[in-house]
């Protein structure tokens, strides 16, 4: 029987951030499965460790910096807008990297709609049923956080572009869905939205490699609340609760710059966003410390050495964020550090925090004020970290998993007869 293999076209992927597919790719060995991935470049190394043995195919399409960069990125977006650009050339990158090399199925992953066109062209013509992950959509922003880059703001030219751009953008990945073998995504949110247009779509959640992430004991001189990652908008993502309540903290003299820091591991537009919103706050800066992004394989170590990780987003309503859980969600629990979210979403993430009895999810500053001081004091007099978290949910976000989840998936839109289970998986 020959090996089974699945040919992946995706926007992001290691060394990029794409840790989704990359941990998938990871797995998938383990479960007889060989992929062949198809992806744009992105000059980032945050994931360099997840492409070892991986056959992968990097599609550029800009080489240039500075004011040459981003003209060179308006002329690439137009070109995609009017003619589909990138999935064109996407399909000829993809078809090179395919060879004659026999395939089962098509994975496609995207955050918006590049490059579903590119995999439904190609599964169309290799005969073969594609399966479409959505690690985000465009449902789920607040505004037009799903464009990577500004777009002028000249006579509203930038509502008329980012309106066409999303219209576009859903008709096409709405087309594509209806046509697929099968969908996964990311939050039940997701799966709600996502199977108004293809029945079967299934929920696999984003998570955390277990083998990397795990409880150090690791102690610390300095109590640290910790955020890694972006911020696209306040709209997005509050800090606003956690400022309130560092703020009344500070001013009843329950803690001090010197003990007690927020750490920021995000980028420049994040971190200026952030210095506006704490800009309020009279005493916030004193306790703030800003770095760059660190390596993926620097963030167990960053966790494990938090006394509580932060979460940002706001409440899921018309005009807020929906269904956002990020993998830095999952990789908190995994290292046993109390969560503390705040604004609360009040949907998918808040039921997740609950079940998993893993933190706070926030609606009220006084609930953060009371959180912080709690685990604060309790670090202050050196006693033990109190996790009450209930580690078999906790179980359930791994990586490994999910690349179960997947590869069930695949035999099913296959039709391959699912492996037989070992003696010790059938007890």
């Amino acid at each position: 029987m020959s090996p089974k293999s699945v040919l992946i076209l995706c926007d992001l992927f290691p060394p990029a951030f794409g840790p989704r597919m990359g941990y998938l790719c990871k797995y998938l060995r383990q479960n007889g499965w060989s992929p062949v991935v198809v992806t744009e470049y992105m000059d980032e190394k945050l994931f360099s460790f997840l492409t070892k043995e991986v056959d992968v195919s990097y599609v550029r399409y800009y080489k240039r910096k500075g004011i040459a960069g981003k003209i060179e990125w308006g002329w690439t977006f137009l070109r995609d807008m009017l003619f589909g650009y990138k999935d064109k050339r996407m399909y000829r990158e993809a078809l090179k990297a395919a060879g004659a090399r026999h395939f089962d199925l098509i994975l496609c992953s995207t955050y918006r709609t590049f490059p579903l066109p590119a995999a439904r062209r190609l599964a169309t013509k290799m005969r073969l049923p594609l399966i479409v992950d959505l690690r985000d959509i465009i449902e789920q922003y607040t505004g037009n956080e799903f464009i990577t880059h500004p777009l002028p703001k000249i006579f509203g030219l930038d509502k008329w572009i980012a309106s066409g751009f999303r219209k576009r953008n859903l008709r096409a990945r709405n087309d594509i869905l209806r046509e697929a073998a099968g969908v996964t995504t990311v939050s039940p949110w997701h799966v709600s939205v996502l199977k108004q247009y293809n029945a079967n779509t299934h929920l696999i959640y984003n998570g955390y490699d277990p083998e990397l992430f795990y409880p150090s004991g690791q102690k610390n001189d300095t109590f640290y609340i910790t955020y890694t990652g972006r911020l696209l908008s306040t709209a997005m993502r509050d800090p606003d609760l956690l400022f309130q309540a560092v703020e009344k903290l500070s001013e009843d003299g329950v803690i001090s710059p010197d003990l007690f820091r927020i750490r920021w591991f995000t980028d420049d537009k994040s971190r200026d966003t952030i210095r506006r919103a704490a800009a309020k706050y009279a005493r916030i800066e004193a306790y703030m410390s800003y770095s760059g992004y660190v390596s993926a394989s620097e963030i167990p170590r960053v966790l494990n050495e938090s006394s509580i990780l932060l979460l940002l987003t706001n409440k899921a309503d018309a005009n807020g964020p929906k269904g956002v859980m990020t993998t830095k969600f999952f990789e908190s629990l995994a290292v046993g550090k109390p969560v503390l979210c705040v604004r609360g979403d009040e949907g998918c993430l808040e039921e997740a925090i609950n079940r998993t009895r893993s933190g706070l999810s926030a609606h009220h500053a006084d609930e953060v004020y009371d959180f912080i001081k709690t685990h604060y004091l309790n670090w202050k007099e050196n006693k033990p970290p109190v996790d009450d978290s209930d580690k078999n949910e906790i179980g359930k976000f791994s990586r490994e998993a999910q690349a179960k989840q997947f590869t069930e998936l695949f035999e099913q839109v296959a039709g391959i007869p699912p492996a037989a289970k070992s003696c010790k998986e059938a007890l």
